[in-house]
Formats: C-alpha cells, structure tokens, sequence
C-alpha cells in the first residue's frame, strides 16, 4: 500500500486476517487446559433464590464446579451493579445468572448448567411499560446534559400558533446484534490475570477488574485484538467477563464463556422503548414558534440509564419556544443500555417524522421546510456552531436523487398494486472526543510502529489511524505498522459515542509529530530499539469547546408498498453527510452504509415485545427478531461533503460511525406515508400494519 494522503482508499490491514480465518477472536484462544463455561438464568423476575441443586449437574462427566451465590469467588464493589454477579440471592430480573455451570467442553458445560435445579421465592414484580406510569420521574440527567431543557413559553406558544401538529411515536425494544457474541477467555497465572475479551474498550475493561478483583492494573492484561462488532453493547464490561474471570480463578483453569446468542437479548443491554409526543407550532409560512418534544421511557432497578431521544430538537431547527423533557420508569426488566446513536436514532425518527407531518399540513415541501428553520446557532444553549452543512446536505441529496420531479401528493404513484413513495429526514450526531495516549517508535529500519490500546470493532481503526500517522510523519502508509487491542499498550477510551477516531487519532498525530521533531534533531544511525515518543492529550483535547460541534446530513428514500401483502420494500437509499474531513473514503463509505442498512431495519423489521407476565423478551433469536439481510437491501449511496472545521482536532475529523442510522428510520416512515397517504407512527412498519392500515382506509 503506498497511499499517504488521508482521505485515501486504503484497504483494511486486517481484512485478509478476517476473511481466511486467520484472526481469532475472543473464544478462539488455543490455551491449553481450557475449560468452558454456561450460566444459568434466573427464571422468575423479581425474588431472590433460596436454594441451588448441583448435584445431578457435578455427576455428569467432565463437569468441573457449579458456582453459586453461596460459593462464588467475592467481588469488590463496582460503580456497575450489572456486574455484581453470583454475589447474594437477590433476582432483580428475569435472565440474572444464578449459578455457572464449568466444564471440560461447551456441550458438557451447557448440560451442566441445564441439569442445575434452582428454587425462588417470588415476589410480585412490574414491568408494564406505559407513558404515564405513576412512578415515572424526570432524571436529574441525560447522557451529559439535563433530563430537560426549556426556554420560551412552549406551551403558550404552541396555542397561539396558527398551524400546529400535536403527535406521538413509539419506538419498540431494540437489540444489538453484533455477528460475533459477548465473550471472554479468563486465565490466571499466578496473582496475574490475563482475558481475551470482545470489547469495544480495553482500558475500561482492565480499570473495572482491577476495581472488581481488588487488583493493581498492571497484574491484568485485557486483549481484544478482533472484535466482531459490538453496537455499543460491548463498550462497557457485561457478565461474561466477570464470569470467566471468576471461573478460572476458582477452577485454576483458563475458561472461555461465549454468551449464547438467545440470551443476549437480556444480559448485554438493549435500547429501551420510547413514547415521543411531539408537538410542532408554525406560522403560515413555516416558520417554527414552538417545539415540544417530550419523552417517555424506562430503566431497570440494577442501573439507571436513559433513552435521551429528546436531546436531538436541541440541535436541529430555529425556535423561540422549545422544550425537550424526559421522564423515566425504574421496573423490574433487563438492563438498557446503549446502542447505536443512543437517543438520537429514537429521537430524530420521531422528530424527523412529526416535521413531515408539518410540511403535510402546510402544503410545504418537505426539504424547503427545513431550510426555512435553519438555526445561525444551536438552539438549546446558544453557542455558535463549529460548521454546519445540514442545508448543502439537503441540496445535495435533493439533486442527487430527484428531488425536484416529485409529486407531493401522497398515494398518487402506481404500478399496478404497488405504491411508490419517496421521503427525505435529516440526520445529527454529536462531536466528541476523551483523553488518550498513544506511543510512536521510529526503528532503524525505516519503519514505524505506533502503538495505542485502540479497539478496532470492524470500523478499520488499524488502517485509519495509520493514515494519520503517515501524514504527521510524513511516510508511506506502508512504512508504518498500527499495534491496538491490547492493555499493555498506552492506554486509550473506548471505541463508543463515535469518538474513537477522534480521540486516538489525536493522540497518534501528536506523538507522531513530536517524534518527527526528534527526528529532525538526531544525528547518525538510529540505535537499535529505535527511537520512541509517548503523547497525552489530556489537556489537549478540548472536550468543553465553546462551540457546538455536531456532524449532520440527509437521508432519502423510495419505497414500494404492495397493496396486497402489505410488504414495503426499498428501492433507494442516499445519504449525504458533513462530518468534517474523511480520513479513509472506503472504510466511511462502509460506516455510512452498514448504519442506513442498521436504520432500515429498525424502519421495517427489528423489535422486540417485552413480555410484561415474565419480564423478558420472547424475540430471543435472530429467527424472531429480524435484522436485514442482502435480500432486504436495496441500492444504497453514501456521499460527503467536503467541510473544514478547524475547531475539532488536528485531523479535522468528526464521528461518523453513528449519524447513517440516524435519520434512516424516518426517511423510510416518510415514503411510506408519501406511497399510502397514512401515516403509521409506531415501528417496524411491517406488512400486518401496513395492510391494516390500507384495509381500514378502504
């Protein structure tokens, strides 16, 4: 590879590794005397467990031990009650690991944990989900911000508005499916503990088992050299890792434990449901005077986390009277957590939507309609935007895909029983970036290794990061090797919030340039360890910037809807994005187009129903719960625009691992009302709503 210019095409380093088998992921570690391990889930949703049965389990040949509450190894306490596994009796969902059954192989550890016979004390237990539940408050928090912003009189000015749109979305559970499960291969050496882990952050993953172990961070080395996706589910440690760790520690074996994929639903974090009333205020013309958008989700017991659907209509439309609230339900489910565009991929289908609904009610088109209330500032809290090109993304989608022949008229284009529709939604995802640290060594050969605890979760971290460090020192791409996934490496945040690039990049160019400075002073041969710098960007990294930086961008859609079967299937998709400057044009094409994929499923096929009599989710497998496939895919564009923002950091970069899904949902939702001329308000718009929809219609 001789590219050196970022924004170059370059191929995945690892790809070759991948697609021959060659890499091997966290259960693929050959370490000898490996045991394996399955837990056992609580089978009620709310009680504590009075007894555990191990005996026909230990009798069954190769079965080395069956932890229970009574005689797991002891945590430490952790700042993440998810993780306090087989610590006391109490069972504070449906799906709690109860006991761990460890084996010699996977079959036997599996029949082991099947063959454990445990006995609860039940208590009653809610997890009716409902927006008006009575137990439902306003958080202190969201993410980073308030639970609520206000300003304006919202209300008032809502009722004085002469065209108003008063509506409400829901969106379903959703799950992270990555292709590779959560798990972790857990082995001790002595007082040191080594994991393979699937993580999207390494350093974390190390900081919460020295916490968990009572353990200094330098006796533990988190590995997660290939991870196979991870959606933010693998961003922050789940159970697998705690109970491998625990296992091997208490059978003196390295022990694997692969989460079986119809438990992921329960143990690994979903995104929880979202009731989104939206109340839009406009004047004749168009302009807004009051945006309402106000929230309704629900968290578990063991910890707090919040849907922030509402945090979007701070970002994207000029109004003199906002309001974005949240209220949250603590019930007796499985943890939520995040995945993918937590908050705005909920909460711009549901905005996004109700602003079609507007441009419906004044006869407006639905691009003009945006631009019209296209902010000099951002809404919530008045600070100037880095760079904004949401308008040139509009545009540009817009001539792309044919916007102006456009017949506004819903339900007027036919063949035969089909109806075709076309919609457009906006996108926002915001800028951040952490801290990190990273090493550059110059080697007598010519070479450079950088080195940095990054986690490549598919996203081609490897290739990307040594792109910038080809262009700050000054190389050919193939002159330089990337190190990641490894603890021991300079420690770095996780790859989450799409800030990873962001962050090591950072890091990476400024040890990289400090090592071309003592480079440029070095005289004679280089010795033989070479010659290395380490960088921190902590005090660099201007995670409090004085302006609002956000990546936005534009999606649209062309849907068919039979008539007959109530299928939808899309024909087109195109997005357009501003993320600042693309630092490799094939692996982001690959971002913006896996996340549409991700956000057309969340528009046509993904839910799941929480089953409020056991608390759990019937949908636990990928033969219930419906992720795209190729056939379900249509022709699919991804473009950018070429933006400068000299407010973000030395690679002029923002995030762009999330904004593809955000926004897709309801481009989609948009067509379909444009092809039927109903509007549904509840995803996945599958056939049976659709056609009842259409039957009810006449």
């Amino acid at each position: 590879m001789t590219h050196t210019a970022l924004g170059a095409p370059a191929e995945r380093r690892e790809g070759r590794q991948k697609v021959s088998g060659a890499a091997r992921y966290a259960a693929e570690q050959p370490v000898p005397g490996r045991a394996h391990a399955w837990p056992v889930p609580a089978t009620i949703a709310r009680g504590r467990v009075t007894g555990v049965d191990t005996t026909a389990a230990l009798a069954l040949p190769g079965v080395l031990a069956v932890l229970t509450p009574d005689d797991a190894p002891r945590l430490a306490e952790s700042d993440d009650a998810t993780l306090a596994v087989l610590q006391d009796p109490h069972v504070p969902h449906r799906g709690w690991c109860v006991a761990l059954a460890v084996a010699e192989t996977l079959e036997t550890a599996r029949a082991a944990a099947r063959a454990v016979r445990v006995t609860y004390a039940g208590e009653p237990h809610d997890a009716e989900f409902t927006e008006d539940h009575p137990r439902a408050h306003e958080p202190e928090r969201v993410s980073s911000g308030p639970a609520r912003v206000e300003h304006g009189d919202p209300e008032a000015a809502f009722a004085a508005a002469p065209v108003r749109v008063d509506t409400t979305y829901r969106v379903p559970p959703l799950h992270n499916h990555p292709l590779e499960p959560h798990a972790t291969t857990a082995q001790w050496t002595g007082d040191r503990l080594t994991v393979h882990t699937s993580s999207q952050g390494g350093t974390t993953a190390r900081s919460v088992l020295a916490q968990l172990f009572a353990l200094p961070e330098e006796r533990i080395t988190v590995v997660s050299e290939h991870v196979g996706g991870g959606f933010g589910a693998k961003g922050t440690p789940r159970p697998d890792l705690v109970l491998a760790a625990m296992a091997a520690r208490h059978t003196g074996r390295p022990v694997t434990l692969a989460q079986a994929r119809r438990d992921m639903p329960t143990v690994v974090g979903h995104r929880a449901p979202t009731v989104q009333r939206l109340r839009l205020g406009a004047s004749t013309d168009g302009r807004l005077t009051a945006l309402l958008h106000e929230v309704s989700t629900y968290t578990s017991h063991v910890k707090e986390f919040v849907e922030y659907a509402a945090v979007v209509s701070r970002v994207m439309y000029a109004s003199p009277a906002l309001r974005s609230s949240h209220r949250v339900v603590a019930l007796d489910v499985p943890s939520n957590s995040w995945m993918r565009a937590p908050g705005e991929a909920p909460g711009m289908y549901a905005l996004e939507s109700a602003v079609d609904e507007l441009a419906d009610v004044l006869g407006m088109d639905p691009v003009e309609l945006r631009v019209r209330n296209e902010p000099d500032r951002e809404p919530a809290g008045g600070a100037p935007f880095s760079s904004r090109h949401l308008v040139e993304c509009l545009r540009e989608g817009a001539r792309r895909f044919g916007w102006d022949g456009r017949d506004r008229r819903p339900g007027t284009r036919r063949e035969g029983p089909l109806l075709i529709g076309t919609g457009v939604a906006a996108a926002t995802y915001p800028v951040k970036v952490s801290p990190s640290t990273a090493g550059a060594r110059a080697l007598p050969d010519g070479g450079f290794v950088v080195q940095v605890n990054a986690a490549d979760i598919g996203t081609g971290a490897r290739t990307v990061l040594a792109q910038v460090a080809a262009d700050a020192l000054g190389v050919p791409l193939d002159r330089v090797r990337t190190d990641v996934g490894n603890s021991d490496l300079p420690p770095a945040p996780l790859a989450g919030d799409s800030s990873g690039t962001a962050s090591w990049g950072w890091a990476v160019h400024q040890a990289c340039t400090e090592l071309t400075a003592r480079l440029a002073r070095h005289t004679g041969p280089l010795p033989d360890e070479g010659i290395e710098v380490r960088a921190d960007t902590t005090g660099l990294a201007d995670a409090d910037s004085p302006y609002a930086r956000h990546a936005f961008g534009a999606h649209f859609a062309e849907v068919a809807v039979d008539t007959i079967t109530g299928e939808t299937r899309v024909r087109r998709l195109l997005g357009v994005y501003a993320a600042g400057r693309i630092l490799n044009a094939r692996t982001a094409r690959s971002q913006f187009v896996g996340a549409m994929v991700m956000g057309l499923g969340m528009a046509l096929t993904e839910h799941s129903t929480l089953d409020s009599a056991f608390g759990d989710f019937p949908e636990a497998d990928l033969a219930g719960y419906h992720v795209p496939t190729h056939a379900d895919v249509p022709d699919i564009e991804a473009h950018w625009i070429d933006e400068e923002d000299p407010h973000l950091n030395p690679m002029g970069s923002k995030g762009i691992g999330e904004i593809g899904i955000v926004g897709t949902a309801a481009a989609l939702g948009n067509a379909v009302h444009h092809a039927t001329g109903i509007r549904l308000r509840e995803l996945p718009l599958t056939p049976d709503r659709i056609l009842t929809a259409l039957l009810s219609e006449g």
